[in-house]
């Protein structure tokens, strides 16, 4: 399991603990720790001698291989495990030639291999939860320290209403939370063994297939599922799904934060540093760097579930192509989801915020954005239509003449007969129309305690 990202581009674009859970050295060695196992199980159940479960398990070490070599040979045979087994049979035989007859028996190819896909999802699903630990708690605090900030919230880029900023942060934290339970649920249910020798059929065991795979399973604390799944990929296609989706919700973060760094917004900003989101040729540039991270990553992620996706039509019982294109696509899928979570952390324990250029915004169409709350304080005198009617007149005038809104309503009498004048003052106060944005808070915060 190979990245397609190079070394130099890799660090832009995933985390390091990811980058360390995919590794070759790292899939090489999931692949050995399948073929010292199987060899523990099968000497535990009488399959082969208990002599020969040692020393297969001391070869087992990745360091012991050449890579490269194992690469070029993989190109003749299909895939990697066969030079692998055939390597490690002369490893073994190094020290016990008796032993070496009992490498990788019983399995079959995919076995390792899918069984090694299992430990480095689990690897790699651990690391994503710990980001995703870390960024729920930086944007819950963050909600709960701006639950009376108010800021534009925007539809179709456009100011529409005042809300308390604190909201938005709840919401992502907890749509973040929601990909944390996903992944723990998968990491329990989609996580199994993969082990049915040649056909998946464990013909080569007798009569003692099941107890292998019990006691194998038992090894690499991984479920057993109910059957081989050689051709049958839901599992790593759900596990993907759910990458792409953490991918997606970053981005979503992502997205919002690189529009508040706007020059002519500028509510809020990722941390900043020494040399960070600087320009090769204008010194006073401050880019959103981690934003940009998480938008690469979402926009690749869909893409890259999609290959996964596209793989579960296989063959009868082996597959000659779909199962190859997963090898490259999952790591990358991996990575990719592990640079946009690192950067969404970044966000969450760093953002910078502006409330009194909020307060700025907020203002900047001249009380335009108070006129729902203005027009629902009308209709109850009037009937939502005629006030509708009323306050969209007002609110072209105040366009038209550049003028307050508040001033336009406060000089016509059609308003004024229903509405004090202290009465309007209070309508354009933006956090006295919030609706239930204070228990929406409450309740996403709520969501979140199950943290654990």
């Amino acid at each position: 399991m190979s990245t397609s990202l190079s070394p130099l581009l890799a660090p832009m674009l995933s985390s390091a603990a990811m980058r360390a859970v995919c590794d070759d050295a790292a899939t090489l060695q999931n692949m050995l720790d399948f073929e010292a196992a199987l060899a523990r199980a099968e000497a535990a159940v009488g399959v082969i001698p208990n002599a020969a479960a040692g020393p297969i398990g001391t070869a087992c070490k990745a360091e012991s291989f050449d890579r490269a070599a194992l690469a070029e040979a993989a190109v003749r045979s299909g895939n990697l495990a066969i030079p692998l087994v055939k390597a490690l049979t002369a490893e073994v035989a190094k020290a016990h030639k008796e032993a070496a007859r009992y490498v990788h028996w019983g399995a079959t190819s995919q076995d390792v291999i899918d069984t090694a896909t299992m430990l480095t999802l689990r690897a790699g699903i651990d690391v994503l939860l710990a980001e995703l630990d870390r960024a729920i708690a930086g944007f819950a605090k963050l909600a709960r320290q701006h639950r009376d900030t108010a800021v534009v919230a925007r539809t179709w880029l456009q100011h529409a209403l005042p809300m308390p900023f604190g909201l938005k942060l709840a919401e992502y934290a907890a749509s973040l939370h929601r990909s944390r339970k996903r992944l723990q649920r998968l990491r329990r249910e989609a996580l199994a063994l993969q082990f049915g020798g040649a056909a998946g059929t464990l013909a080569a065991l007798g009569d003692k297939g099941m107890a292998v795979a019990e006691k194998l399973a038992q090894e690499l604390d991984l479920p057993l599922p109910e059957a081989p799944w050689h051709t049958h990929r839901d599992r790593i296609a759900e596990i993907a799904s759910a990458f792409a989706i953490i991918a997606g919700s970053c981005g979503k973060i992502a997205r919002d934060v690189s529009l508040m760094m706007q020059t002519d917004v500028a509510e809020a900003f990722e941390p900043s540093g020494e040399g960070r989101g600087g320009s090769s040729t204008m010194p006073h540039k401050r880019n959103p760097v981690a934003a940009a991270t998480a938008l690469a990553a979402a926009t690749m992620a869909p893409n890259l579930a999609a290959t996964i996706l596209a793989a579960q039509v296989q063959d009868h019982e082996r597959s000659a192509g779909p199962w190859h294109a997963e090898w490259p696509t999952l790591p990358t899928l991996m990575l990719v989801t592990s640079g946009a979570l690192a950067a969404t952390v970044e966000l969450a324990e760093g953002l910078e915020v502006d409330a009194a250029r909020m307060r700025v915004n907020l203002d900047a169409t001249k009380g335009l954005i108070m006129a729902e709350a203005v027009s629902m304080a009308l209709a109850e005198k009037l009937g939502k239509s005629e006030a509708h009617h009323l306050i969209e007149a007002a609110s072209k005038k105040a366009v038209a003449e550049q003028k307050h809104l508040r001033d336009v309503l406060k000089s016509d009498p059609r308003i004024t007969a229903q509405l004090a004048a202290d009465r309007i003052e209070k309508l354009f106060e933006p956090m006295s129309y919030q609706g239930v944005s204070q228990a929406l808070i409450d309740r996403l915060l709520a969501s979140l305690k199950d943290l654990s």
